[in-house]
């Protein structure tokens, strides 16, 4: 008794003596860095450094799927499902409090696409718990350049050059907005703001005129009034909301004008990807307004994919109950492994791994913004890109054992590939589950419109990119095929979209697709599937004899540019290194979309052709997107030149006048309302022995260093040329409302 006795005293004094000098033997939670190490001969090195609680099992991560080995032979990569993966180590579960993970990747490291992310401990129970993680920039030119010269970094020199080409210090006027007015003529006098607002619609006058554009509108601004006449209520209050975001709420007082306007194209669009990584409906609200002061008119809402279901459909609850949900799983049957991003846990809220939006929120949503001119078109890709639904719908077989909404069968020994890497993410045409499924949300969602009072202009089908072989082991497609006497995969492919459609045509819906539902398909099948479309986009680079887009017209579709190259807005401004953003279609700037010409894109004959260029789209896919703020660092500005070409097809700003009104108007009001955006960089360039540098923007500062560290807002001013002489590593940055730029490099 006097021992235990003892021992108890000692341990109170031990651990007094503890907490006294700080100390604790209480395990940290576990934290990790992650830093590219370098490019190598056909793959390249990056390090994981662990720190805290190792006593864990595994560890989850996101990466998109590439081949890639660990460097010590404890430590072991195994992929779960493509892009995500489990490490483990027989170093985990040891004293140790620290360590390092080496690992090789197949490729090259060239831009923050290729980062790990979503990391998160897995327990010995399953379990999982979040950890804390940093991303180490990239500063060193061995890690974006190849061992064989490969760089595609934009150096200062060519940043320099092109800084020349669109720098003005000329001040735009007030009216000078994006998208630009088509007549602008001033006026006597001026008038203070706010303005008193009135609408007249002309048929209430003694003037009309039938043949002008359903949205043509004019504006006066006379006596401190805004005066809009436009024969529709909707155009009005477009036009009024595009007014005072753009010009009336930048100023005190408005020279007198008369303003007389119209789009060239009906369809001026955006799509937003919230299946990858999901958004709120108030994020989407913001959204919605942001487009509203552009005067785009249609939301591309794509709510389902291959990575998630974000819409609720009563009758079938599986759909949320798994596809809205991403976490740490072997095998989907409650929810779906985790794709891009999260923490593992499939119920954590807040991340953009999990969500959707309930039938009220998709109601309230879509009357928000019909209210504000915006008409808003769901997708449901199928029958490619269809996995989040593929795996619901076989919980709901385990759950009721019902196989009428079955989307593929037992015994499928089909081997494929998809774009995304999948090899289990197509539906069956030849099977009934897939049309009762397509039948049962279409008429929900019909439902909900209905029920909002709001138009369903169009479902977008999806019907892209089913990869070659999906059907290959399917004995069912097989014999469907011949019995159909039907030209193989395309025609069983042909088959769906037809039935879908002429499901759709009984329900009073238009249907929308991406390019492949409108080419490479028979005469017939274009005679019978075009009168029922309501848009095609054709999202492929405008090359060749005849681009896509042309294609799609000839075979009589209404056609909306949505090419890659141009209008994928996901796409990296630049091939510098720590740009977010995908580039397997190239780069997009806000320059590269402003070129976007209609006429350029889709070369036809309007008076030969069966179809039309309806519009234009741009597309905001979310595999990188990971907070609203990353939407606005993607569309400020490159949306200004979708936008811009959306509603004046033609020619109007050329880069420097563009470009003026982007660093003088737009980003200045950015920065006053709180938004992200993208800065371009300062130029560096060495001429007759100094160095120059120069800025997009009047009245940016830029700050450099010469010893190799990457600048900061306390870095030495650039003010002047400075000799070159000795310089080997000169680095700077832009910094411009509150906000800086990427480095640039001049390494001599």
């Amino acid at each position: 008794m006097e021992k235990q006795t003892f021992m108890n005293k000692t341990l109170l004094i031990v651990a007094a003596g503890a907490l006294l000098c700080g100390c604790s033997h209480e395990k940290q939670p576990t934290t990790a860095s992650w830093q590219v190490i370098e490019n190598g001969d056909g793959e390249y090195t990056h390090r994981l450094t662990l720190k805290g609680d190792l006593d864990i099992e595994k560890i989850g991560f996101n990466c998109f799927a590439r081949p890639m080995r660990t460097l010590n032979e404890l430590d072991t990569i195994t992929e779960i499902v493509p892009g995500y993966y489990a490490l483990t180590s027989g170093r985990f579960g040891t004293d140790a409090d620290s360590l390092v993970i080496d690992i090789a990747t197949k490729g090259a490291y060239r831009n923050r696409a290729s980062s790990l992310d979503g990391l998160h401990a897995i327990l010995a129970d399953g379990t999982t718990r979040p950890i804390a993680f940093t991303r180490m920039p990239v500063t060193e030119r061995k890690q974006w350049a190849s061992p064989d010269g490969t760089d595609f970094m934009p150096y200062g020199p060519e940043i320099y050059d092109r800084n020349q080409e669109i720098y003005s210090e000329e001040v735009p006027s007030q009216y000078s907005v994006v998208p630009s007015y088509k007549q602008v003529r001033l006026t006597e006098g001026t008038s203070k703001t706010p303005l008193a607002y009135k609408w007249i619609n002309p048929a209430n006058t003694t003037h009309t005129d039938e043949l002008r554009p359903r949205e043509y509108y004019t504006i006066s601004v006379r006596n401190d009034s805004l005066i809009i006449t436009a024969a529709d209520e909707r155009v009005a209050n477009a036009a009024r909301y595009s007014f005072e975001k753009l010009v009336a709420e930048n100023y005190d007082t408005l020279p007198n004008v008369e303003i007389t306007d119209w789009p060239d194209l009906e369809y001026r669009a955006l799509m937003l990807d919230i299946s990858r990584n999901y958004q709120t409906p108030e994020a989407m609200k913001h959204f919605i307004d942001l487009m509203g002061q552009h005067r785009l008119n249609t939301l591309h809402f794509h709510l389902l994919d291959d990575e998630g279901w974000r819409l609720e459909i009563k009758q079938l609850p599986e759909l949320t109950q798994v596809g809205a949900r991403r976490g740490y799983t072997t095998d989907d049957s409650e929810f779906l492994a985790q794709i891009y991003y999260g923490d593992g846990n499939p119920d954590t809220q807040g991340l953009t791994s999990n969500g959707y939006f309930t039938r009220e929120d998709y109601i309230d949503f879509i009357k928000y913004a019909y209210d504000r001119g915006i008409n808003v078109i769901p997708e449901i890709e199928s029958p490619g890109h269809a996995r989040a639904a593929v795996k619901s719908m076989e919980a709901r077989y385990r759950r009721t054992g019902d196989d009428s909404y079955r989307l593929i069968h037992d015994g499928d020994t089909s081997v494929y590939t998809s774009a995304q890497d999948y090899h289990d993410c197509v539906m069956n045409p030849a099977l009934p589950g897939p049309y009762k499924f397509m039948d049962t949300v279409m008429t929900e969602i019909q439902s909900m419109y209905n029920e909002a009072q709001v138009p369903l202009l169009a479902i977008h089908i999806g019907g892209d990119e089913v990869a070659k072989g999906a059907w290959s082991g399917s004995e069912v497609a097989q014999k469907f095929i011949e019995e159909n006497k039907l030209d193989g995969q395309t025609g069983l492919h042909g088959y769906f979209v037809d039935r879908v459609i002429n499901m759709m045509r009984d329900k009073g819906i238009k249907v929308s697709g991406w390019q492949e539902i409108a080419l490479g398909h028979s005469d017939e099948y274009n005679a019978k599937t075009a009168p029922e479309v309501y848009s095609v986009n054709c999202w492929t680079p405008a090359q060749g004899a005849m681009p896509v887009g042309a294609q799609s017209v000839r075979n009589g579709y209404p056609t909306i540019l949505s090419n890659v190259n141009y209008f994928y807005l996901d796409m990296l401004y630049n091939n510098h290194p720590e740009e977010p953003g995908l580039n397997w279609g190239g780069t997009v700037d806000e320059f590269q979309s402003l070129h976007g010409y209609p006429s350029r894109l889709c070369p036809i004959d309007a008076s030969k052709e069966k179809g039309s260029i309806k519009g234009v789209s741009g597309q905001l896919f979310a595999e990188t997107i990971r907070n609203p703020e990353m939407i606005e660092y993607y569309l400020f500005p490159k949306m200004l030149g979708l936008t811009e070409r959306a509603w004046n097809s033609d020619s109007t700003y050329s880069d420097r006048e563009f470009n003026a009104i982007i660093g003088q108007r737009e980003i200045p009001r950015w920065a006053r309302e709180g938004r992200n955006f993208h800065l371009r960089q300062p130029g560096i360039k060495e001429i007759d022995g100094k160095i120059y540098m120069n800025s997009p923007y009047p009245g940016a500062e830029i700050r450099y260093t010469t010893d190799g560290s990457e600048p900061t807002a306390q870095s030495a001013l650039y003010s002047e040329p400075i000799p070159a002489s000795g310089l080997t590593d000169i680095r700077a940055r832009l910094f411009y409302n509150g906000k800086s730029s990427l480095t640039t490099y001049l390494f001599n």
